[in-house]
């Protein structure tokens, strides 16, 4: 990803100024959110080409991030994780640090594991998943070493 594009936050207003604090304190502002830990994730927008950045809770499951593409429990998914199909390759900011990842999505027994490690985080994913027919994407987030 190239670091000297301009980043889009999000559309959705409340998104947005948490990521702005998130970004501009370093996470200090923003990393632990209601009492539950963020990250921001970038991603490279499929039709505009645009990073595009938004803040998502997180677990961590051997060395990776895990996020989900819950969208309130809407029955579309949500626009950073339709980005990531198309464009695997992401940035990532945990607290201070910032780094490269690539993004997949896990299914199967991981997917099951994941999802019930997610919704202890926060429990309201499960309330979601009886919003929507739609599957719930549950994402890892496996940070480059280099």
């Amino acid at each position: 990803m190239d670091g000297e594009d301009e980043v889009l936050e999000s559309p959705t207003g409340w998104v947005a100024t948490h990521v702005r604090r998130y970004a501009a304190s370093e996470g200090e502002r923003g990393h632990i959110w209601y009492g539950k830990p963020t990250l921001l994730l970038t991603t490279r927008g499929r039709t505009s080409g645009a990073l595009r950045r938004t803040g998502l809770i997180y677990g961590e499951d051997g060395g990776g991030y895990v996020v989900v593409g819950s969208n309130g429990g809407s029955d579309a998914h949500p626009h950073w994780y339709l980005n990531l199909l198309a464009e695997p390759q992401v940035r990532v900011q945990v607290a201070a640090e910032r780094f490269e990842a690539v993004a997949r999505e896990a299914d199967g027994a991981e997917r099951d594991r994941l999802w019930e490690a997610m919704t202890v985080i926060f429990p309201q994913y499960k309330g979601y998943r009886k919003k929507t027919d739609r599957r719930i994407p549950v994402v890892v987030l496996e940070p480059k070493r280099g």
